[in-house]
């Protein structure tokens, strides 16, 4: 068994499979570049006193505006509880109360005060030390520091995978290969992303064969640091605004009305809309005061290496590639198209978010499905391998198509600008798996003609009603 990627998703199956044999490819230090660590919001999970599986799951199918598979929803999150009990049992220290009990934020669009945190904002970064201790301490995983280029397969399904380290090739037979690469932000000029996110499992699916779903939504997160500096900017959790700070131009005209905690793709636009008017957007955390330091330790840190203190100061934001909520279609059990391939987390669609994520939704889903996948994938019997054929697969360049990416599928987009994109796709997707990779999302978006969730389109005639 292979599997590719070391966040969430990855290593709950690595440690699912065990003590069946895995292989986890990943480049660089394990938590270093996945983007599961630099998740700030936390974990939604219906365990309040007031809360219940139901209210988490209509919250989570309002959110999707009607285009979530509602049999992936409610076995998703009935299976929070359960999976937040195993987090526990495996290390992680999520935050509590004065009594003991596990703390619960307010996220948008959440109706319950249900998000798990820990260290304050550092919830990824807390999951991720915690299955890492583990992954290390099983001597059934072994971890490769390199990077899957392709995806050998057959008529029977998967054969191995192909993977470079620096300018060393490594062929690995094997039956079984789980995705696990994260999403597409650094496809953009601004994202939350890690740098390196630029959709490589996706590129993988497609060269395997495997069917794509859902390409067109692109969620925007509506705060992220709006700073001079590289293309990654540093997210402010939607959990300031779940905490009291709200929305403010140069004005200090406070001009969400209220809004600030509706859906991201609203807040997105809106915020969107308001810049390209001509304002400066902010985020004005002045009333959470002294308090922001110990309860957002990590943002503190990061605002005040920008130079910002939020106490005193309201904090510059910007919409940025945030999560891609479509994928690699997959099955019940991260089962896609291809047999012997999976995928969890990020890279896969399984219908839990349909056209717009909710809020913490993702740490939840990577979770429970890398824990499916990795039980399933160990359950499997095992087939001869084979020698795998010598190939020379291109590298895929995010740079080149950034710039179109922002521009023509962003916040906000209309045909002309989606068609201009396609043909440049086309143009370097021959020579460029990134751009092949474009190509498939713009191709979806030309397709999908009504605005819905965080797909919206200037141009639409109307608006996707939920069913």
């Amino acid at each position: 068994m292979i599997i590719i990627g070391g966040g969430v998703a990855g290593l709950m199956a690595a440690l699912a499979a065990a003590p069946h044999p895995v292989t986890l490819l990943n480049a660089g230090e394990l938590g270093v570049q996945a983007a599961s660590g630099w998740a700030q919001g936390g974990m939604a999970v219906a365990i309040g006193g007031d809360d219940s599986v139901a209210l988490h799951v209509a919250d989570t199918l309002a959110a999707g505006a009607g285009l979530c598979d509602r049999a992936a929803v409610e076995r998703i999150i009935g299976a929070g509880p359960a999976v937040v009990a195993t987090l526990l049992r495996l290390g992680v220290r999520f935050d509590r109360d004065k009594s003991g009990a596990l703390a619960l934020g307010l996220e948008a669009a959440h109706a319950r005060h249900r998000i798990l945190h820990a260290n304050g904002d550092a919830t990824g970064a807390e999951i991720l030390r915690a299955l890492i201790e583990r992954v290390r301490a099983t001597t059934s995983i072994t971890v490769l520091d390199a990077t899957a280029r392709h995806i050998f397969t057959d008529a029977s399904g998967v054969t191995g995978v192909l993977a470079t380290r620096g300018d060393e090739t490594i062929a690995l037979p094997a039956d079984r290969v789980l995705l696990a690469t994260g999403g597409i932000g650094g496809l953009f000029r601004y994202s939350t992303n890690p740098p390196g996110a630029i959709g490589q499992g996706l590129m993988l699916a497609m060269g395997a064969g495997a069917e794509l779903r859902d390409l067109e939504f692109i969620q925007f997160h509506p705060t992220a640091l709006d700073v001079p500096g590289s293309g990654s900017l540093k997210l402010i959790s939607e959990a300031v605004r779940g905490e009291g700070a709200r929305f403010i131009d140069e004005t200090g005209a406070y001009f969400m009305r209220g809004n600030d905690l509706d859906p991201r793709d609203v807040v997105a636009r809106a915020v969107f809309a308001h810049a390209q008017a001509g304002y400066e957007v902010y985020l004005d955390a002045r009333g959470i005061g002294e308090r922001f330091a110990a309860r957002f330790p990590a943002i503190h840190a990061i605002c005040a290496r920008a130079g910002i203190d939020p106490a005193t100061q309201p904090i510059p934001v910007r919409p940025a590639a945030h999560y891609h909520m479509g994928g690699v279609a997959v099955d019940a059990e991260g089962r896609t198209s291809v047999p012997g391939l999976f995928a969890a987390g990020e890279v896969a669609c399984t219908g839990l978010h349909g056209a717009n994520r909710l809020a913490s939704n993702s740490l939840l889903e990577a979770a429970i499905c890398g824990e499916a996948a990795g039980r399933v994938m160990a359950g499997m019997e095992a087939k001869p391998v084979r020698a795998l054929p010598e190939i020379t697969p291109p590298k895929p360049d995010a740079a080149p198509l950034q710039e179109l990416m922002s521009a023509h599928l962003g916040v906000l987009r209309d045909a002309a600008g989606m068609s201009e994109a396609a043909e440049a796709f086309a143009a370097m997707a021959p020579a460029n798996p990134a751009a092949a990779l474009c190509l498939r999302i713009a191709q979806a978006a030309l397709a999908r003609e009504t605005s819905v969730g965080a797909h919206a389109r200037a141009d639409a005639t109307q608006i996707h009603k939920a069913a």
